[in-house]
């Protein structure tokens, strides 16, 4: 009987309609190269498998491990290791990658699939639902924010459904939620690190206008948009823009 671990986030689903319309929500084709972070117990692994000819799936606890190779399944393929050390171009592409992914590093995590996004077909995670409501949110929201502009700036987002702490075990304190992004076939950034550095200082002190966080950057001559504003009144477009002006002083 594996214990839950805290220093892995480890929440495992056990609700087995929830799973099902994960399942439903992601349509896996028999063919396609999946990729499951985090699988735990295989409560999504197993389902997922009965699809598809081939499922990696990496994981960071040992004993986990031992237990998804004990299935002695020839179609799943385990690694062990953290995601933010693991490198997706070792396996087929386009991915699509799964996972119900730890409320302690889940940010971390999109960040680092962001830098790989160009092998990547789709994502669909379980997170906890403030962060989903962080993707999603739009401009002019309270929500919205650096992790909104950068996810939005590279991938088309959507709330599928949430998910209640009794679907876990142990409970969570709070609810998740299911998210999907797929990446924007016409990115309109061409720098990721510029691109990072504009909306990482425009979002530095939420309560202070444009022409303050970005003072050492960039002035209102420089660009058509309104430094008079708020970060958080900006579309994703807008950051885009901004950023452009930003590198047309180099």
């Amino acid at each position: 009987m594996h214990k839950a671990r805290k220093r892995f986030g480890q929440n495992f689903l056990t609700d087995s309609r929830v799973i099902d319309k994960i399942i439903t929500a992601i349509s896996p084709k028999r063919n396609d190269n999946f990729l499951e972070i985090g699988p735990g117990k295989g409560a999504m692994t197993l389902p997922l498998l009965e699809y598809l000819n081939q499922l990696n799936v990496i994981e960071i606890d040992k004993d986990l491990i031992k237990l998804l190779n004990s299935y002695n399944n020839d179609s799943l393929i385990v690694y062990q290791g953290d995601i933010l050390k693991f490198d997706i171009y070792q396996l087929p592409k386009p991915l699509r990658i799964v996972g119900n992914l730890p409320y302690n590093i889940s940010s971390p995590i999109l960040f680092h699939l962001l830098n790989q996004r160009e092998h990547i077909e789709d994502m669909t995670f379980m997170l906890q639902k403030e962060v989903v409501e962080r993707i999603v949110a739009k401009n002019g929201s309270k929500t919205y924010g650096r992790l909104s502009v950068m996810i939005q700036a590279h991938f088309d987002v959507e709330m599928i459904f949430t998910v209640p702490p009794e679907c876990f075990d142990p409970e969570p304190k709070i609810d998740s939620a299911i998210v999907y992004l797929k990446p924007i076939a016409n990115n309109l950034v061409k720098d990721f690190n510029i691109f990072e550095k504009v909306v990482k200082l425009s979002f530095s002190q939420r309560r202070k206008t444009l022409k303050n966080c970005l003072k050492s950057i960039l002035t209102q001559d420089i660009t058509s948009i309104d430094l008079s504003q708020r970060a958080e009144a900006l579309s994703v477009k807008d950051f885009i823009e901004l950023t452009k002006d930003y590198e047309k002083q180099y």
